[in-house]
């Protein structure tokens, strides 16, 4: 039997976090460039992070061996826990959302920084937020899937999927939330940019929030709390 509570679940890097100037400050740490964000929107998740044609033979270079990639993940777990950002608008959308009693809130990250949920916990604190506060964490692994993650967060707070929101930056959170019932809101200023969201991977423009203020009231309007 469902409860009358209700659900979001907040996607962390590209969505809530600004994970782009994370990524771009380690590369520049390793002497790496990713590019300007409208560029690195719009490539393909094979070369997202080797960088465009400008860019790709000095990072491949400078990423290979498992020693290099290792001081890599130890630098972005650095930045990440010690400067990394919400974007602009989200702290306010995170404190009303965290008021309400009868909505579950939490994040799920396929963050690849060590310990990754530890690393959100620090950033949420140095932002802030009290990480208890959220009912939530969950890390999934970088290929792995969210469609089964989502429904079983669905029948561990037993809520309806009809009363459940999905907000995420790249077509694979679109496509979780529509495949377990939920509500998705789709941001393009994350890692995707809108023309690749709609064009090729055919997401409604309706549902897509170009800014973080755009996404923020989509979701108190659709929760009823923007009042």
């Amino acid at each position: 039997m469902c409860s009358n509570d209700r659900l979001v679940i907040l996607d962390a890097d590209g969505t809530i976090i600004d994970a782009f100037s994370a990524i771009d400050r380690t590369f520049g740490h390793h002497g790496m460039h990713l590019g300007p964000l409208a560029r690195f929107q719009k490539r393909g998740n094979l070369f997202k992070y080797l960088g465009g044609i400008k860019e790709f033979p000095r990072n491949l270079r400078e990423q290979m061996g498992r020693r290099k990639r290792a001081e890599f993940i130890a630098t972005l777990t650095a930045v990440y826990r010690e400067e990394a950002l919400l974007y602009p608008g989200i702290s306010p959308l995170l404190r009303r959302l965290l008021e309400e009693p009868d909505l579950r809130v939490g994040v799920v990250t396929r963050n690849i920084t060590r310990d990754p949920l530890l690393t959100l916990e620090h950033l949420f604190r140095r932002e802030g937020f009290d990480p208890q506060r959220f009912d939530f964490l969950v890390h999934v692994p970088f290929r792995g899937d969210k469609l089964p993650v989502f429904r079983e967060l669905l029948a561990r707070f037993a809520v309806s999927p009809a009363r459940a929101y999905v907000c995420g930056d790249e077509p694979k959170d679109y496509l979780a939330a529509v495949g377990s019932g939920m509500c998705p809101f789709i941001v393009s200023y994350g890692f995707v940019d809108f023309e690749r969201l709609t064009a090729r991977h055919g997401i409604p423009p309706q549902i897509i929030s170009r800014s973080p203020d755009e996404l923020s009231a989509r979701v108190l309007h659709a929760l009823g709390l923007d009042a």
